[in-house]
């Protein structure tokens, strides 16, 4: 009897741990159980969603302040039926307003994505500057803005032109957890970035005689040696300013890159891999093709 009473009591106890478990399991947010396909937003994308000029999500905007950075924009998607969006924090270049990267708010934000195009403290500040009101502004967006509700915090993203660019690779030194980071035309004097563990897409123009391929991009793109995947896109024929105006092909494969790490959707692996061959808009495409 003391056996059959011991099973009973190991049955029971065994019971009791499991449903404390599921009762546990409902309790936690959906993104801590999030399994694969689970942050996907949308509809699968096809050539004519990922390049025009709005995606599938309506968005809205509002006006910001700081703290720890001077002052921005953040665009939202409407819907809240489909859970939380990643989020992207954009920075300008050396000497240039949100007015340059405005662009990308919009057209990110109905793509399913938080976005906040951020003014510097100073139009002089440099990258490592830049890198750091980066972070503040992801860490302002998911605790204090009135979007928070709308964000997952372990899905933040950062990118930048320029000196914003190269404030993006620090920004991933800093913030190893970012999922993914996008330097246009990327200006640093560091160019050693083997600590990085951001998967990152780096976008230079063939014409750039500000931060040359040669001497920019190309080198920070050669030194990612710690990067679980990495790209490299150069835009034939461009110039140091083609990022601050709205551009197809920087949108394509900055909303592909974006969707493929921070929402972890590989329906967008086909705009990644294979890579895309030199045509027009491409003079120049390295990346480690990244896989699901």
């Amino acid at each position: 009897m003391r056996h059959a009473s011991t099973r009973s009591a190991k049955r029971i106890g065994l019971l009791s741990g499991a449903a404390a478990l599921a009762v546990g399991a409902s309790l936690l947010p959906h993104e801590a159980l999030a399994g694969p396909g689970d942050y996907q937003r949308g509809p699968a994308p096809t050539e004519q969603s990922i390049t025009a000029e709005r995606g599938p999500f309506a968005t809205a905007q509002t006006t910001v302040d700081g703290p720890n950075f001077n002052k921005g924009t953040v665009y939202y998607p409407i819907d809240t039926s489909q859970g939380t969006f990643g989020a992207v924090a954009i920075s300008p270049g050396f000497v240039s307003p949100e007015a340059v990267v405005s662009w990308y708010g919009p057209r990110l934000a109905s793509q399913g994505f938080v976005v906040l195009t951020l003014e510097t403290n100073s139009l002089v500040d440099q990258p490592d500057d830049r890198a750091t009101q980066l972070v503040n502004a992801l860490d302002f967006l998911v605790t204090n803005s009135s979007v928070k509700n709308r964000i997952d915090p372990n899905r933040l993203a950062v990118m930048g032109h320029s000196m914003g660019g190269g404030g993006s690779l620090k920004a991933s030194e800093l913030r190893p957890s970012l999922k993914a980071a996008i330097p246009l035309m990327p200006w640093n004097n560091d160019k050693t970035w083997q600590g990085d563990r951001v998967p990152t897409m780096i976008i230079g123009a063939q014409n750039d005689v500000i931060a040359s391929p040669a001497s920019h991009s190309k080198v920070f793109y050669d030194s990612l040696t710690g990067t679980p995947e990495k790209a490299y896109l150069e835009l034939r024929g461009a110039d140091h300013m083609v990022a601050i105006s709205p551009n197809v092909t920087i949108a394509k494969y900055s909303i592909a890159w974006l969707k493929r790490f921070v929402d972890e959707d590989v329906r967008y692996e086909q705009f990644l891999c294979p890579a895309p061959v030199p045509n027009q808009q491409i003079s120049e495409y390295r990346n480690t093709c990244p896989t699901g």
